[in-house]
């Protein structure tokens, strides 16, 4: 069965956009995934297409209706068994582990909000599970969409041309990726280290893996604490 993303959508014309270009691209041309956006307003029930309604309790903005929210989902569902996602800054970070179980199965059906949020009643109804890209807020969820999916196409057999290349990146081990280095020899007065040159492969996994390391606890101490039998460095600015 071909990996799927289906995407709910106010703008389906986003779409490819930046997945249609690069790995991404060249894969969902080949048919090693497919790429479905639906228009949530084809579930509208009025002459004017209607998605939204003013917030319950006031307030500015508007809502993404729970009616024509579950009728699109419904129709783009209809009969299977799909992660069901909404791109919102207020869901669980997106983690590479989740990425990895959405790339293993058959794809999600991937749920965009817009204006002020989306009725509480059609996540629950619907069973949407929030996932947000970060600590911020973007005009809608297209491109946090885009992020995900992108994600996981990358991680589909045949997409990449080495296996190896998904496995010695960041997030791989719990670990942010060590620092690469390529011709020339010497730029600006900065050389490759020698150890990436020494033609040892077990001191360059060494460095490699120290480097790892050393990055990881300095940026993400909630990654390095998050590993076994480790805990987070304290900042040298702390008090």
């Amino acid at each position: 069965m071909t990996w799927r993303a289906t995407v709910l959508t106010l703008f389906p014309e986003m779409f490819p956009g930046p997945l249609g270009v690069s790995l991404a691209g060249k894969a969902l041309t080949s048919g090693l995934w497919r790429l479905e956006a639906r228009d949530i307003r084809d579930s509208a029930t009025d002459r004017h297409r209607s998605v939204d309604d003013t917030p319950a309790g006031g307030g500015p903005g508007m809502v993404l209706r729970a009616d024509v929210l579950a009728a699109a989902i419904d129709a783009a569902d209809a009969g299977q068994d799909r992660p069901r996602l909404l791109m919102s800054p207020r869901g669980r970070p997106l983690t590479q582990s989740q990425v990895k179980k959405l790339a293993a199965g058959p794809g999600p059906v991937v749920v965009c909000g817009r204006f002020e949020g989306v009725d509480q009643r059609v996540i629950e109804a619907r069973h949407l599970e929030e996932v947000s890209i970060g600590d911020y807020v973007l005009s809608g969820g297209e491109i946090a969409a885009m992020a995900l999916i992108d994600a996981c196409v990358r991680l589909l057999p045949g997409v990449m041309g080495k296996q190896a290349s998904g496995e010695d990146e960041s997030f791989s081990e719990g670990l942010l990726e060590y620092p690469q280095f390529t011709r020339p020899q010497a730029f600006e007065g900065r050389t490759i280290p020698e150890i990436l040159i020494s033609g040892d492969h077990a001191k360059v996994a060494a460095w490699r893996k120290s480097e790892a390391e050393a990055l990881t606890r300095a940026r993400r101490p909630d990654l390095w604490a998050a590993r076994p039998g480790q805990k987070a460095t304290k900042s040298t600015t702390d008090g």
